[in-house]
């Protein structure tokens, strides 16, 4: 496989609170992609603070997400990205269209503030989803160094996209 040189690409993660897994996303992507990604979050109906569960889960693999704010998406909006990527289904159904978006993309995620229990079985649902959100976002940047199109599973313009996100 060639690797191919990458400039610094613009990249959104979209959900619906902006509180977990696209807080996550966020500090992944940032952690793990080397400087190669500017990168932020945004919510459809954004919290007041990011779930300190996904602070705990994200500082257990040694990653800060204690400073990140939640933030709307019409902070965004305009403003142009090389990806838009929602991690929930509501986000995909909710969120604004983004016409500066070279791709939009649609990885659907359980919520895990929605996680039912105690402390430590709540912790395990978080674990469980960062991981699968690593597992996607190692994907991801492979797939943009090696120029594969990456794990569509919504894609296209984003004339297309819109057109799918509201049907």
């Amino acid at each position: 496989m060639q690797r191919t040189i990458m400039q610094t690409k613009r990249i959104l993660f979209l959900c619906t609170g902006n509180s977990c897994r696209s807080q996550m996303a966020e500090g992944l992507l940032r952690s793990l992609g080397g400087g190669s990604f500017d990168v932020a979050s945004a919510g459809s109906q954004p919290a007041g603070s990011v779930h300190p569960l996904a602070v705990a889960a994200m500082q257990e693999i040694g990653i800060d997400i204690s400073r990140q704010q939640p933030k709307s998406v019409e902070a965004f909006a305009g403003k142009p990205f090389d990806v838009v990527i929602t991690v929930c289904d509501r986000a995909r159904e909710a969120c604004p269209c983004f016409p500066g978006a070279q791709k939009l993309l649609h990885w659907s995620f359980d919520d895990p503030a929605e996680a039912q229990g105690n402390d430590e079985q709540r912790l395990r649902v978080f674990r469980r989803v960062r991981d699968e959100i690593r597992h996607r976002i190692r994907r991801f940047i492979e797939a943009q160094q090696t120029g594969e199109t990456p794990l569509k599973l919504s894609t296209g313009s984003p004339a297309q996209s819109a057109a799918q996100w509201r049907r």
